[in-house]
């Protein structure tokens, strides 16, 4: 009888489910592999070494085995826990949304951009303290990008101005143009700025080591934050819990002040 084949990889939980007496079904995004299905068997036993590894956006090193179609997790040694994050519900659901938009993006197959690119996200909010809306906005519009949803924002897609006057983002094409241009073409368009503009542009043509080093005025910053989000909804064709319930927080934390 041949012996099982073992894997050891890296891989951070985009969401686990808790089946039949104390097993998880955790979602894992590696780098060799992309998206992965794993059982990991008693994981909710507190006698379990590695439990650790199995809690939602834990990072870990996996010794991994396959029997059929699934995966089973044998061992597992924690990386990064990001508890910057488990401190603060705001950038907890904040960094829950980026997981589940993550897993929309990834198939089974080596995402090694998409997962340094989560990992960095949540390192930002959990870390580094970046502004959540910032992380979150910047976030949306890499990851499209990463994913194949890339907008193009060089210039006008109608006049080629490098500059248009009132840029909008057609979010449903994926285009920018003037305000006048493409106006009756474009079924859904988000306003910017000469700042969001730039803002945009930054984050998908600059260098990706300093994707969240930038600020922006407040009425900049809400445009920016509002094109990422409906651009995303557009392309995706779908909504997020984790999103609706990080959403649900904003009014309670403005009237906690």
């Amino acid at each position: 009888m041949a012996a099982t084949p073992y894997i050891v990889t890296n891989g951070i939980v985009l969401r686990e489910t808790e089946t039949k007496d104390a097993d998880k079904i955790l979602t894992l995004l590696t780098a060799e592999r992309g998206k992965l299905s794993v059982i990991a068997r008693g994981v909710r036993r507190k006698s379990c070494k590695y439990a650790a590894c199995a809690q939602h956006l834990a990072y870990s090193e996996w010794t991994l085995y396959q029997r059929g179609e699934w995966w089973y997790a044998s061992e597992g040694s924690t990386l990064e826990l990001f508890s910057g994050l488990r401190a603060d519900l705001e950038a907890l659901a904040l960094g829950c949304y980026l997981a589940e938009l993550t897993e929309a993006v990834t198939a089974e197959e080596p995402a090694p951009e998409l997962l340094r690119h989560l990992l960095n996200g949540l390192y930002a909010l959990g870390t580094l303290h970046k502004p959540a809306p910032l992380v979150k906005a910047a976030f949306e519009w890499k990851l499209l990008a990463l994913a194949g949803y890339e907008p193009l924002l060089d210039a006008c897609a109608y006049c080629g101005r490098p500059d248009p006057q009132q840029p909008c983002l057609d979010v449903v094409q994926g285009v920018l143009r003037c305000g006048r241009c493409g106006a009756r073409e474009s079924a859904l368009s988000m306003p910017l700025c000469r700042d969001s503009l730039a803002a945009a542009r930054r984050v998908l043509y600059g260098d990706p080591k300093r994707l969240y080093s930038f600020t922006l005025g407040a009425e900049a910053m809400k445009r920016f934050c509002a094109a990422a989000e409906a651009f995303t909804t557009a392309q995706l064709e779908r909504g997020f819990r984790t999103l609706d319930f990080y959403k649900s927080l904003q009014p309670a934390r403005i009237l906690s002040r």
